[in-house]
């Protein structure tokens, strides 16, 4: 688990930013700050195939940004505790960015 900041900073700013696909990902954890999703509704939200969803989900669940409650379809996912804790971060990236990501 990441223990500072700076290396959140560093993570998403390579996750959001530096990746193809980022875009996708800081929409899901702007949807998440507000309401836990599972991947059905994400796909539906974002107009994305599911598979791809879950790819973008299974990349925030690695890196710790995310986590689920649940199995096999019944998964829903949260913004974990860490995420949670330095969302600032992220929003900071966002304006950096010159916009949110999600515009």
């Amino acid at each position: 688990m990441l223990g500072n900041n700076r290396s959140l900073k560093y993570l998403l700013g390579w996750l959001i930013m530096g990746t193809r696909g980022g875009t996708n990902r800081a929409k899901i954890l702007e949807i998440l700050k507000n309401k836990p999703q599972n991947a059905n509704q994400f796909a539906v939200l974002l107009g994305l195939d599911y598979k791809t969803v879950r790819h973008h989900l299974d990349i925030l669940e690695k890196n710790n940004l995310i986590t689920s409650v649940g199995d096999r379809y019944g998964v829903t996912y949260f913004l974990s505790q860490l995420m949670d804790d330095n969302y600032v971060i992220f929003e900071e990236l966002n304006s950096k960015n010159g916009k949110k990501v999600s515009e």
